[in-house]
């Protein structure tokens, strides 16, 4: 699999150190951020393949951070990260255009098959669009 670009999201800072060295050691280009407002400005400087989402942080929840990412880049593939007494909210985010979501603690493993998932399905849909552009330039 080619290299692709992650952010991950998430107000425990030691659990986002961890996952990002993790990931970085597989060739996953992961950065992270502590808050929604900090993800939302990150993206602003340079698009990510996919995002991963805790649900509950302060300031801006998940939910908002999510609907917001999908407003300004809505190729760009988000999976939710969530406790068990908060699965009503990842549930809400999959109708607002999450890819997926997992539980906390997740596992390595799970996490890396659905960041790959949505990174392919990503790729999938801007080749979509690009060849519906083409298309409509032909005719």
């Amino acid at each position: 699999m080619e290299e692709f670009s992650v952010l991950l999201v998430d107000d425990e800072e030691d659990f986002l150190r961890t996952i990002i060295k993790r990931l970085s050691k597989r060739g996953i280009r992961a950065q992270g951020a502590s808050r929604g407002e900090q993800a939302l400005a990150m993206l602003a400087e340079e698009a990510r393949d996919v995002v991963v989402l805790d649900v509950k942080m302060p300031g801006m929840d998940g939910i908002e951070v999510l609907k917001r990412i999908k407003a300004q880049w809505p190729t760009t593939e988000v999976i939710m990260l969530t406790g068990h007494a908060s699965i009503d909210a990842a549930m809400e985010g999959m109708g607002c255009g999450a890819f997926d979501y997992l539980m906390k603690p997740a596992d390595l493993e799970d996490l890396l098959y659905k960041l790959e998932d949505a990174y392919r399905k990503k790729s999938l849909n801007e080749r979509r669009q690009a060849n519906g552009t083409q298309a409509e330039g032909q005719a």
